[in-house]
């Protein structure tokens, strides 16, 4: 799947795009979640945001097909209500995220 919409406890519907593997990311900020694609529903097991999503990859991963799916956001006050809505809606997905 290119490309992955998970919602946030608002409702709000937010639109990520998967990180092919072998490949580099842009230096931008935005939001990254990493998902397990075996699981039904798809298992959210990651929620972060980064000033460089390029670094994104170094989140830590769960064991299994564990996927990188990135968001851009640009604007930090986006940003970071984009994640604080994503981690109220998923509260076992391991929470990363870079200040600033």
């Amino acid at each position: 799947m290119a490309f992955i919409d998970i919602s946030g406890a608002s409702g709000a519907s937010y639109r990520f795009r998967r990180w092919p593997d072998g490949t580099g990311h842009l230096p931008i900020a935005g939001n990254f979640v990493v998902v397990l694609e075996e699981a039904f529903p798809v298992e959210i097991v990651v929620i972060g945001m980064t000033n460089d999503l390029s670094q994104a990859r170094a989140a830590p991963m769960a064991k299994g097909e564990a996927r990188v799916y990135t968001r851009l956001n640009v604007a930090r006050a986006t940003r970071e209500a984009e994640h604080a809505d994503l981690v109220a809606r998923w509260p076992k997905a391991r929470v990363v995220a870079e200040k600033g």
